[in-house]
């Protein structure tokens, strides 16, 4: 036998080879996940609820801490006669004061030492929180969600802030909250959570600025505390400027030498605010942006970009100032070039359904681009943006992705890894993170790989949401 026959053989074993490996392994793919799929095909929707509510799921990257709040939990912690200390009071009445300056807004609340300085008139068309009759209690929670048709995005960011306040500026408050809603998020499966959030206008019970340094320690300690660390959810924080404010590119600069100086706490930097208000327009910050990089190194830009109704180059423009990950993206779908650069890259498209539905931007969700994102490479995760407004929570983010776009079980996966994969935590806790991603991965394999779904899935104990009940038909608890 010539060596040329002999190579010849030898190559077209080992490409033979090849083929049966490839194969071998496309088919146990196949059946690693036929739990999976029998699941999907079997299940009731409260059992594939119970189910996602189960999974485990990486990180919430994209997360307005304040409006994070469910109403219920605002409400509970406000009007708690165990904490000590302040005391609200919300408008139930315009009464047309001669000496009022305040937004023509219902439900507004303030705290007791601004109360005591209103003149009797303007204290007429308030009423102490904790006193609310039934009626006005459920007025008051239904007027920060967004839980009724006609509600959008005019309600959402004209006035729903207007509302909440000064229940905003009270640290033992927030702080406490800030927990609750890690303890929520820990029972859905979440372990890492990056909130948008400040320490500079908090304000003590006499109404009294609390310096941002104090401000900060009243996070920081909170989140010391046993309970918050018995969530198993590690918190790091963005801080946020609105992008069309006058002042935003002198907001900008003290943003980054804030986040330069709390590290331990503080990963990243955002831009918020509407995008339909060109005053925000992305390359504004360009020059801001740059100056920035020469003189800090080393902070995570996560900036909303593309969140318009109309096509445009809003996500390029955005990448442009340095952003790693981009809030919303949906009209990237219109920018064929950047959807090609972003294939495969290291930049993330933060995926928020249920915000992209309730603010009209998608109101038929079936048509949204986040299943071509995905299955074209963009990475991109699930997270819940401003989920008390939308009374829901990180389970409904993953069932209306699953029903919709008929996930598979590595892109589920896939989602939950880049979530902290693209998060801005310290390289080691980004490194704990995936290690006990894939463990918990692991074993939810090996739970229900197993058989007897159906009896497992009974001992998971959800709390569904508002958000549930009213899309979904979905009642599993409260939330």
């Amino acid at each position: 036998m010539t060596r040329s026959r002999l190579t010849r053989m030898n190559c077209s074993f080992w490409v033979s080879s090849l083929i049966v490996g490839l194969w071998s392994l496309a088919i146990y793919a196949q059946s690693s996940t036929h739990w999976f799929e029998t699941i999907k095909k079997s299940a009731s929707k409260e059992q594939l609820y119970s189910f996602l509510y189960d999974l485990p799921k990486g990180g919430d990257l994209h997360n307005h801490m304040g409006l994070s709040y469910l109403a219920e939990t605002w409400y509970d912690a406000a009007t708690d006669a165990r904490r000590k200390g302040n005391e609200f009071y919300t408008r139930i009445r315009i009464s047309n004061c001669s000496d009022s300056s305040e937004p023509l807004v219902l439900f507004r609340t303030i705290q007791r030492s601004t109360y005591s300085k209103l003149s009797d008139c303007r204290k007429s068309e308030y009423h102490p929180l904790a006193q609310l009759s039934p009626q006005l209690k459920q007025q008051w929670l239904s007027a920060i969600k967004l839980d009724e048709k006609g509600e959008g995005r005019n309600e959402f960011f004209e006035v729903i802030g207007l509302r909440l306040n000064e229940l905003f500026r009270d640290p033992n408050l927030v702080t406490e909250l800030l927990v609750e809603n890690m303890k929520r998020f820990g029972g859905e499966g979440l372990r890492y959570l990056e909130t948008q959030a400040g320490a500079a206008n908090f304000i003590d019970q006499e109404g009294n600025p609390i310096d941002v340094e104090r401000g900060v320690q009243f996070l920081r300690d909170r989140l010391n505390q046993p309970d918050a660390r018995n969530t198993g959810v590690t918190v790091r924080f963005q801080a946020g400027i609105l992008r069309f404010s006058p002042q935003a590119e002198e907001n900008l600069q003290r943003v980054y030498e804030f986040v330069d100086k709390h590290r331990d706490l503080w990963v990243g930097i955002n831009m918020a605010g509407r995008e339909d208000n060109d005053k925000g327009h992305a390359l504004r910050f360009l020059d801001t942006y740059r100056r920035m990089r020469r003189k800090y190194s080393g902070i995570g830009l996560s900036i909303h970009g593309g969140e318009v109704d109309a096509p445009g180059t809003q996500v390029r423009d955005t990448l442009l100032l340095g952003a790693t990950r981009i809030g919303h993206g949906i009209n990237l779908i219109t920018d064929p070039d950047t959807m090609l650069l972003m294939r495969n890259g290291k930049f993330l498209v933060e995926i928020n359904l249920v915000s992209n539905r309730l603010l009209e931007y998608y109101p038929d969700l079936s048509e949204h681009p986040f299943p071509e994102f995905l299955r074209v490479g963009i990475p991109v995760n699930l997270n819940t943006d401003d989920r008390g407004v939308w009374d829901s929570n990180m389970t409904d983010e993953y069932y209306t992705a699953h029903t919709l776009f008929n996930l598979t079980w590595d892109e589920i996966v896939q989602m939950g890894r880049n979530s902290l994969t693209f998060s801005f935590a310290e390289p080691q806790v980004k490194e704990r993170l995936l290690r006990e991603y894939e463990a918990a991965i692991a074993a939810f394999e090996k739970k229900y790989g197993a058989g007897a779904w159906v009896q497992k899935l009974a001992a998971v104990k959800p709390r569904s949401s508002g958000y549930a009940a009213r899309t979904f038909g979905i009642h599993l608890g409260t939330n």
